[in-house]
């Protein structure tokens, strides 16, 4: 017992460093940013990291990866979750194969738009946000429509941290993000309408 909490604390622990990480970058990077976009930014470089880290590790099997960070964090702790973590389910190497390609990149490029203040910052943001938001159901849905076989909801942190919490940040933040476009885009619309008048 003693050595699966060892690997429940590294793991989190892992996590929480990629916070900290994504922190610091977000400061160095967007110093001249708002403070809202800087928090935007952490979040960017968190999901950047996690894409690109440890959800590719899933997806891509390296040995190497298989044998730190994938197997360490992903596959076996995760795992206790989602059992579909364990073995090669292919609606969730699919999904995942397009988030670490797809919603990394985007992610990227998001930071660079938000420190740059490029005039596709939202248009990406919101690309981003539908990404997020399409991987969640699809990761869950399907296991939901069948009776949730592979969800373990016995465990308290199994069932609020790792399904609930960590995969509902991935619906919480882009849903508060395409708010934020929303507003952004009305403001930017109704702007040039008070300025001709």
């Amino acid at each position: 017992m003693g050595g699966a909490w060892i690997l429940t604390v590294y793991s989190l622990l892992a996590c929480v460093a990629q916070f900290a990480v994504g922190f610091v970058f977000a400061q160095k990077c967007g110093n001249k940013c708002s403070a809202v976009d800087r928090w935007v930014l952490v979040w960017l470089f968190y999901d950047a990291m996690v894409h690109f880290t440890l959800v590719s590790a899933k997806v891509y099997k390296s040995t190497w990866w298989n044998k730190t960070i994938c197997q360490f964090c992903v596959r076996k702790e995760y795992g206790k979750a989602d059992e579909r973590w364990l073995y090669s389910d292919p609606t969730i190497v699919s999904l995942e194969l397009l988030t670490v390609v797809l919603d990394g990149t985007l992610a990227l490029l998001l930071v660079y738009a938000i420190i740059k203040d490029k005039h596709y910052r939202h248009f990406v943001q919101i690309t981003l946000c539908v990404c997020e938001l399409y991987g969640g159901w699809m990761t869950f849905c399907p296991d939901w429509l069948i009776g949730s076989p592979n969800l373990n909801t016995s465990n308290w942190l199994y069932l609020w941290v790792y399904l609930v919490f960590f995969n509902g940040i991935w619906v919480v933040v882009p849903g508060l993000l395409l708010l934020q476009s929303w507003r952004d885009l009305r403001r930017m619309h109704q702007y040039p309408k008070k300025k001709n008048r």
